[in-house]
């Protein structure tokens, strides 16, 4: 798949083994929060190319994945070792599961979900939409912007069990469009602690990492 070459603005450390990937944005991009993009970077003469979602409000000049970096993956090790002027190719936007103004917004992000948790809860919070945030990981990343959300009155759980009784109480009094980001087993207990809070998840829109590392 053809891409743009880009280049890169800025990688910040945000977590433990994860960073914020600042990117230019490339010329008539245009993504919303909660969609994914490809990158590609040649290693050892070999095209690596990978998916991740934008972590960013919006897409106007730059854009922002956050990469999880798995120290003998393909990819995001490189990626982890960019300096600001290097370049990635990214081709897309891609996906259906992103924020398109609902009034209020339901989001359940698990590891490297809290990207497009974060992207989509700032977006929705400056349009004025009712903001809920369900995080589950047991060394949260993010946490500045997390914290943030939750001053500007966001509904912010962080928890290491989606199914707790605390979270199923947060997500029983949150209404809006819900959103679900992460790996097939998380999306398989999000979806089972919605059922468990009464909340209908047919028509959440959900983004499946695949099978966690």
């Amino acid at each position: 798949m053809d891409g743009t070459e880009v280049a890169v603005r800025s990688v910040e450390t945000v977590g433990t083994d994860t960073i914020a990937l600042t990117l230019e944005t490339p010329a008539e991009f245009d993504a919303a929060p909660g969609q994914f993009v490809q990158l590609a970077a040649t290693i050892d003469g070999e095209e690596v190319t990978r998916h991740y979602t934008l972590s960013s409000p919006d897409a106007d000049e730059t854009f922002e994945t956050t990469v999880e970096v798995d120290p003998d993956g393909s990819l995001s090790p490189y990626l982890a070792d960019l300096d600001a002027g290097d370049t990635v190719e990214v081709a897309g936007p891609f996906g259906d599961a992103y924020y398109e103004g609902e009034e209020s917004v339901v989001v359940l992000a698990g590891g490297p979900g809290v990207g497009p948790a974060v992207g989509i809860g700032e977006r929705a919070s400056a349009d004025g939409a009712a903001v809920t945030v369900v995080y589950e990981d047991d060394d949260p990343a993010h946490e500045e912007r997390l914290t943030a959300l939750a001053d500007a009155s966001a509904t912010v759980a962080v928890t290491d069990d989606v199914s707790s009784e605390d979270v199923l109480e947060v997500l029983a009094d949150a209404q809006g469009q819900t959103f679900i980001y992460g790996f097939a087993d998380f999306l398989d207990r999000a979806t089972a602690a919605l059922d468990a809070a009464n909340v209908d998840a047919e028509d959440a829109k959900a983004e499946n990492f695949g099978p966690a590392p």
